[in-house]
């Protein structure tokens, strides 16, 4: 007998996201569900409006990566105009895509996913002596792991206990069996997780110096940035790099061995060697160093052929609606290309039916229209065909490409964690891949300020000389790697205003629902297979869902720039949550 499983919401990501799978009488999940249970946006925002205002406005698609959107709005609008931004200007942008990928990376396993891995309350059990003599095991220089310490952590969160909550830590899945940290393992990566609200605030004024401030930067315009005196500033200039060496240190002294160690402890738990039954990937150029020099690899590689990398036709990207609530007008193709992209909503609601509750009994709830629309997210494809995209789709690519800068990381993860190159087509090898990314741009981001500081001492530029004639239609998009994946806007001009905009995410792409094959995508492909514990504390959904860093506002962009009402909405509240 097969049984329903919603988990609604999803917490510990941006947005609003509802899962949920059907399972059979072994408790293995047979079918996946994703859908964006709430709307908003910007795309319809910012038609009528200057192209050059549109990056302003189109960055507060999210909170979160608001230098991704930011960056993509103004570069959409240079690329339409022919615009190229001198020199000084694309290395600035990089430093600040620096900051923002390591601020990204190391709050999502620390504060969003780690605690899928970390048992809080069994780091309460562990003997801090034990544990600083555990951390050496990972790295030869530990933060935050000596005794005296990890005593004090661990007294902060007994603290906590007392008071009759776990704070942060309350309302999670603590003691499931799918855990496998020793209570020495799990102070460590607690302290750790401690730490990094230091650190992470150190990352944020790295994205402040150049940008002015963190999130919603200002620096940036259309034709280069405006950040001119922090660029001319020697103590601005050292400031950045200071603050550079202090976050490296801490993902290689801290992410990379805590990544590590979770790789030798969860390395035959299957649910966390599942979570990649879809295995075709797509990755762009990004992280600019050079002048035409970037630490991640274009390409796409298909069934995980690691043999080959193929290139990217930017034509053969286009979005599809079948299982969406929204609808295409004026048109018998089922799939359009961004270009012509359009956003018209068609909410049909949920369905009656029962599900496991918190109690482990079916109750009556409302569901998913598994067999018509049921999420605010579109369907991206490639070719028609679901593609994943992230951490995990850079490393892919970047090792089918022979990458010289991923390679040797990627090599070296898998040598130190004693895992197969099997296991990075995974939930384990997706967490992995993200802190992958981190330390290449540890070890090599320095180049692309080095390359400023000299580029400084012969050209003093920081923006291009620009016109736009209102008489012409330009049309351009940007295309690159952000934290969750490759992001891309695409942009129209008609009579100097914009258009039609769209906006192709990371979490569209991994997060869409069904096409009209049938074909599912990244989100609901990763569960099918994983076996769940316990219905009632689905923690194997979740880890596999939070592996890839869901950021469901970015996914989700309709608004009626006249007030209208577009449909109306309940959140039914479910029964299992962490």
């Amino acid at each position: 007998m097969t049984k329903r499983i919603v988990v609604d919401p999803i917490t510990r990501i941006e947005g609003h996201l509802r899962i949920e799978v059907i399972v059979d009488e072994n408790n293995v999940i047979t079918d996946a569900f994703s859908s964006s249970t709430l709307f908003r946006g910007l795309e319809t925002i910012v038609k009528g409006r200057d192209p050059r205002d549109v990056g302003f406005l189109i960055q507060r698609i999210c909170g979160v990566c608001t230098f991704s959107h930011y960056k993509a709005g103004i570069v959409a609008a240079e690329d339409a105009l022919g615009i190229k931004p001198p020199f000084n200007a694309q290395m600035i942008r990089s430093l600040m895509n620096i900051s923002l990928f390591l601020h990204d990376h190391v709050v999502h396993f620390y504060t969003l996913h780690g605690l899928d891995w970390c048992d809080i309350t069994s780091a309460l059990k562990a003997d801090p002596a034990k544990a600083a003599k555990e951390a050496f095991k990972y790295t030869q220089y530990p933060i935050n792991a000596g005794e005296d310490e990890l005593k004090s952590v661990q007294k902060r969160v007994a603290d906590f206990v007392k008071q009759g909550a776990l704070g942060p830590f309350n309302n999670a899945y603590w003691g499931h069996k799918t855990y496998h940290f020793t209570p020495e393992q799990n102070l460590i990566v607690l302290s750790h997780y401690l730490k990094l609200l230091e650190i992470q605030r150190e990352i944020a004024k790295m994205m402040a110096i150049f940008g002015a401030k963190q999130p919603h930067p200002q620096s940036l315009t259309v034709g280069g940035v405006t950040s001119i005196m922090d660029a001319l500033d020697p103590t601005r200039l050292g400031e950045w790099s200071s603050k550079f060496d202090m976050v490296s240190e801490f993902i290689h002294r801290a992410y990379y061995a805590d990544v590590v160690m979770a790789a030798k402890m969860f390395g035959k738990e299957q649910s966390v060697l599942k979570g990649c039954n879809l295995r075709n990937f797509i990755s762009h150029a990004e992280m600019q160093i050079g002048a035409d020099e970037y630490l991640f690899s274009s390409g796409i590689v298909m069934n995980g052929d690691l043999s080959k990398v193929l290139p990217i036709d930017e034509n053969l990207i286009k979005e599809e609606v079948t299982s969406s609530w929204y609808k295409y007008e004026n048109t018998q193709e089922k799939a359009l290309h961004p270009y012509d992209g359009q956003t018209n909503p068609e909410y049909t609601g949920f369905v009656d039916g029962e599900s496991v509750g918190a109690s482990g009994k079916q109750e009556h709830t409302k569901l998913l229209d598994i067999k018509g629309k049921y999420s605010w997210i579109k369907s991206p494809r490639y070719n028609d065909t679901p593609m994943e995209v992230g951490p995990l789709a850079t490393v892919v690519v970047g090792l089918a490409a022979k990458n010289p800068y991923i390679t040797p990381v990627a090599t070296k993860f898998l040598k130190d964690s004693g895992l197969p190159i099997e296991a990075l087509f995974s939930t384990l090898g997706r967490t992995a891949a993200r802190c992958i990314e981190a330390v290449v741009i540890c070890d090599h981001g320095k180049k692309a300020f080095n390359a400023l500081v000299e580029n400084l001492k012969i050209d003093k530029a920081t923006c291009a000389p620009y016109a736009i004639d209102k008489d012409k239609v330009y049309q351009g998009r940007y295309i690159g790697n952000v934290p969750r994946g490759m992001l891309s806007h695409w942009i129209r001009i008609k009579d100097g205003v914009v258009e039609n905009y769209q906006a192709v995410v990371p979490s569209t792409w991994n997060a869409g629902p069904r096409d009209h094959k049938g074909q599912k995508g990244p989100y609901e492909t990763s569960l099918i297979g994983t076996k769940i514990a316990d219905l009632t504390q689905p923690l194997e959904i979740v880890r596999t869902i939070h592996s890839f860093d869901p950021c469901i506002a970015c996914a989700v962009h309709v608004m009626d720039t006249k007030g209208n009402e577009l449909s109306q909405y309940k959140i039914e509240p479910n029964y299992a949550r962490i």
